[in-house]
């Protein structure tokens, strides 16, 4: 253990946000992120990709930085609505971290659970670590049915063709090494994002897959929820896309 902790002195996590029109929520997540204390004094870098949001996102961002000049925090704008698969990208692209993760700009997801993922990946051993709605003790907002349904058969599609077993494909949070998610080659723009990049990462030889179980304040479609059953349609096309057909 005291030769892991030494290998792990200035490692730090990358936090992706991708941010469309966000303004109610962003500065609250931002606050969250801010007061994580992360196992094994990881550093942090938060990388906000601001999907052309057209109400005060990018204010409430700007008056965050203000407010906290010492946060690392880099912030990417979009000239044009992209999608969120495409500021994930960005967001990749740019980050410096040796661990990479997920994050919505809702206040959907709690943050604290940063070490949860965390835990398997720094004992050495996961590659990736999903954070799942479905498993464990965690609380979790009671909302959608058919949503509920929904994630889960999307979730059976997707394990039956990459042959993992995961509970939760559609989850945000994602907790990636750096050298498993930066080679792939992603290409969905939207909420594809998720199924094809489960799909890349279990044909990679030897990759070690973990799930933790994590809280989940879901929101209503009042409250700024976006995704939509036609993104459900398009996550199986993406789910056999990634699987089966050969470019």
């Amino acid at each position: 253990m005291l030769n892991f902790k030494y290998a792990l002195v200035n490692k730090k996590l990358s936090i992706i946000m991708p941010a469309f029109n966000e303004q109610n929520t962003i500065e609250l997540i931002l606050e969250k992120i801010k007061q994580v204390k992360l196992i094994e004094d990881l550093e942090k870098e938060i990388i906000i990709v601001n999907d052309y949001s057209s109400d005060n996102t990018l204010a409430c961002i700007n008056n965050f930085q203000v407010k906290n000049p010492e946060i690392p925090l880099k912030v990417l704008n979009h000239e044009q609505n992209k999608g969120k698969g495409t500021a994930i990208h960005t967001g990749i692209l740019e980050a410096h971290g040796d661990f990479i993760i997920i994050q919505d700009a809702d206040i959907e997801y709690n943050p604290n659970e940063y070490n949860l993922l965390l835990e398997p990946m720094l004992a050495g051993f996961a590659d990736v670590v999903y954070g799942s709605r479905f498993v464990g003790g965690k609380p979790h907002r009671v909302l959608f049915f058919f949503h509920t349904i929904g994630n889960k058969f999307l979730t059976f599609i997707s394990n039956l063709f990459t042959g993992i077993n995961i509970t939760d494909m559609e989850t945000c949070y994602k907790l990636f090494k750096k050298e498993i998610i930066k080679p792939l080659v992603l290409k969905e723009k939207r909420f594809g994002f998720e199924p094809e990049v489960t799909a890349k990462i279990s044909k990679i030889k030897n990759i070690r897959i973990y799930e933790v179980g994590i809280s989940y304040y879901g929101r209503t479609y009042e409250e700024g929820k976006k995704i939509g059953w036609k993104d459900g349609v398009r996550a199986i096309y993406c789910i056999l896309k990634y699987n089966i057909f050969k470019r």
